[in-house]
């Protein structure tokens, strides 16, 4: 029997409760498919600041490069606000990104027919279904740019660096146009190139590597104009690909479209499809050990791992219509509509139905 090596970071507020049902969920598509996960515990984010004294132990980081994969819960909270920037838990999850190499963030945007009336979009401009993937580079850009602060003419200023390489764009591209193959063959590549040079060199080089994938339909669009038509028309979109700033923006923009954030998985890739798997909403400190949590996008993001790192694209199927089937019968707080036909239930409740439907 194949047995999975998964580094697992719970991390911070609702972080360990949403892994715990992912990690059930793993378990039972393993023993459905014949194959088993072997887990490993490290710590990142405000977790590892109280146990470790840094956001990102070094042990952790050995972890998560002897694993198959990584599975992440959520990093961050209010408890940490005063720490300085680079001994935030946020910059844990920065470093986990830069140390294991993930340059490729996979963001789906999916509504599960269950939820359609969730979208705040109308019904007539969704359709039937809507399935956009935007790929978003993850460690290049101005995140990672040259940044600080001076002052200037006797006025305090600071600066943030907007860079990419020729290299760094073609693989974030080859992924994308990658993805667009297994799909609908759609490209949207979306930057600033009427203002910013590192966009007209994003443009450029985009468009040289789409000679090698004549299959796929490649669109420019600037970012500005992108914002726009997600909501205006998203039925547009297959692939969006983009830079790390603008897909961090685009991908929350077109997470809301599906109705609620605690619904959207994603990947973030390296080379030889090693990667983490995290759900893209916060710790929610707030609500954290109150069985409000939604766990789906976390199990969602489970299922990724099963499909694009773990080569079993069965298990991950059957975990993703487990989760549209689970909708039909049960609703989280978050999705829970008043006079509907689904039950309320709690986050481990949840995770129990999933199971149950595999």
């Amino acid at each position: 029997m194949q047995t999975y090596e998964i580094t697992v970071l719970k991390g911070d507020g609702i972080g360990p409760e949403i892994v715990d049902q992912a990690v059930k969920v793993l378990d039972k598509a393993g023993e459905k498919f014949g194959f088993s996960l072997h887990y490993t515990r490290a710590y990142l984010g405000g977790e590892a600041i109280d146990e470790k004294g840094c956001p990102l132990p070094e042990e952790t980081v050995a972890a998560c490069k002897a694993a198959d994969a990584v599975l992440l819960g959520a990093v961050g909270g209010p408890k940490w606000d005063s720490l300085s920037g680079d001994q935030r838990p946020e910059a844990g999850l920065l470093g986990i990104r830069g140390a294991l190499g993930l340059f490729a963030n996979l963001r789906p945007a999916v509504i599960f027919e269950p939820l359609k009336e969730a979208s705040p979009i109308k019904a007539e401009i969704i359709g039937d279904a809507l399935d956009i993937l935007v790929v978003r580079e993850l460690t290049g850009g101005i995140y990672f740019g040259q940044r600080g602060r001076e002052t200037v003419d006797g006025v305090e200023s600071a600066y943030d660096t907007e860079r990419y390489s020729v290299p760094e764009i073609e693989r974030i591209a080859r992924v994308g146009f990658s993805m667009a193959q297994k799909r609908g063959k759609k490209l949207c590549s979306v930057d600033k190139a009427n203002v910013l040079e590192s966009s007209r060199l994003w443009r450029a080089t985009v468009t040289r590597v789409a000679q090698e994938y004549p299959d796929v339909e490649l669109s420019h669009m600037y970012v500005d104009n992108c914002a726009m038509q997600l909501v205006r028309n998203p039925k547009q979109f297959d692939v969006i690909l983009t830079s790390n700033i603008f897909g961090d923006i685009l991908s929350d923009e077109a997470s809301m479209i599906s109705g609620s954030i605690g619904m959207l998985a994603s990947a973030s890739l390296g080379e030889n499809q090693f990667g983490l798997y995290e759900p893209i909403h916060g710790s929610a400190p707030d609500i954290a050990g109150t069985g409000l949590a939604n766990p789906l996008a976390t199990i969602l993001s489970a299922g990724m791992m099963l499909k694009y790192t773990l080569g079993q694209p069965e298990a991950a199927q059957a975990v993703e219509d487990a989760v549209s089937k689970a909708l039909t019968q049960a609703r989280t707080p978050d999705i829970y509509r008043e006079g509907g036909a689904q039950k309320k239930v709690t986050c481990e409740e949840m995770g129990d139905l999933v199971c149950s439907l595999l």
